[in-house]
């Protein structure tokens, strides 16, 4: 029995996706899964990654609850609608506040290389949007999809 993590990415908790991450979680822990449950709009959080990399940032308590979901789960579900062809604003502040250098990467030094710190995690990615699927796929390439898959969860 994996160890999963729920994101509720969606500002709102009463939102479609927030049925929708509330019911997976209710189903989950009815099956008996262990299951830890984020909504990240719960609470006030800075998504601004004030300094960069130069200097770190206190992080606030849902962001801390956010991190150490991570670190403990062998499986992430993320719920999230897809605005303007990406994750909405609070999700991608989250994941910048987060997903550090020394947590989620660690650059080789003197290299073009990386350590993937989070490795050996999957994911499962839920989203809504009012684009057809075909168009979002074909047309728009599923810009949204590509950020979260392959320049967040592949790259670390």
């Amino acid at each position: 029995m994996k160890k999963t993590l729920v994101v509720l990415g969606h500002p709102d908790d009463e939102s479609y996706c927030g049925a929708l991450a509330q019911h997976y979680v209710d189903t989950a822990k009815a099956a008996g899964k262990d299951i830890r449950f984020v909504k990240l709009g719960s609470e006030p959080f800075d998504p601004v990654l004030r300094h960069g990399y130069h200097q770190r940032q206190d992080q606030e308590p849902i962001l801390v609850e956010f991190r150490e979901g991570i670190e403990w789960a062998e499986h992430l579900v993320f719920f999230y609608p897809i605005w303007w062809g990406a994750m909405p604003a609070l999700l991608k502040g989250a994941i910048d506040r987060v997903f550090l250098p020394g947590f989620a990467v660690k650059y080789r030094h003197k290299s073009q290389l990386w350590d993937k710190l989070l490795a050996g995690r999957s994911a499962h990615l839920f989203t809504t949007m009012d684009t057809p699927p075909w168009y979002f796929r074909w047309v728009y390439r599923m810009p949204g999809h590509n950020q979260m898959k392959r320049t967040i969860l592949e790259f670390s």
